[in-house]
């Protein structure tokens, strides 16, 4: 007779969070190593104060999957280098602990040997398809793993806060913008 998933040692409470530490241990001691092997320039991109090279690849395949359905497709360029804009100008008013986990997150997802276990994504992120990206933030979305979950929900409010601070983005959601004074 087979064991039930109830009842399989792996699957138990105990189990699980084991697992959950582990992952967690793995996350940090990855996001440790490249701060101090270099993967985590604190150099910004040329034109931004916070966002640097590397986290603006990965936001570039990200924004125009979250923005699909708010933004016209020929408005979407405009859209997300705005969006970079005013997600740059937010991160550089963080308090300095909150950049360094919001770098951290960012280090994770850039570098290749996190990206694909994480994601999904074994490629470059400028090789990345919608439907890749949607699966990865699915993935995340729905993990068992609380700390993906975290992450998912950072990506969201960071990207969906730099939008909806944008003019722009007001009349998507019938927003007639603030009163004039």
């Amino acid at each position: 007779m087979h064991p039930s998933l109830t009842e399989t040692p792996a699957l138990s409470r105990r189990g699980l969070l084991k697992f959950s530490l582990g992952a967690t241990a793995f996350l940090a001691t990855a996001g440790f190593g490249a701060s101090l092997s270099g993967c985590s320039s604190s150099i910004a991109a040329n034109g931004f104060i916070s966002l640097r090279d590397g986290d603006l690849l990965f936001l570039r395949a990200l924004i125009p999957v979250m923005l699909d359905g708010a933004v016209a497709t020929e408005k979407m360029p405009s859209a997300v280098d705005g969006t970079l804009k005013t997600l740059d100008y937010s991160l550089d008013h963080l308090s300095p602990e909150m950049l360094k986990l919001t770098r951290q997150l960012f280090d994770v997802l850039g570098m290749a040997v996190t990206r694909g276990p994480l994601t999904g994504i074994w490629g470059s992120w400028e090789n990345a398809s919608a439907e890749a990206m949607r699966n990865f933030l699915d993935r995340w979305e729905n993990s068992s793993l609380s700390l993906l979950k975290m992450g998912h929900s950072s990506l969201q409010q960071m990207v969906t806060m730099a939008w909806y601070t944008r003019a722009e983005s007001w009349g998507h959601c019938g927003y007639p913008g603030p009163p004039t004074v």
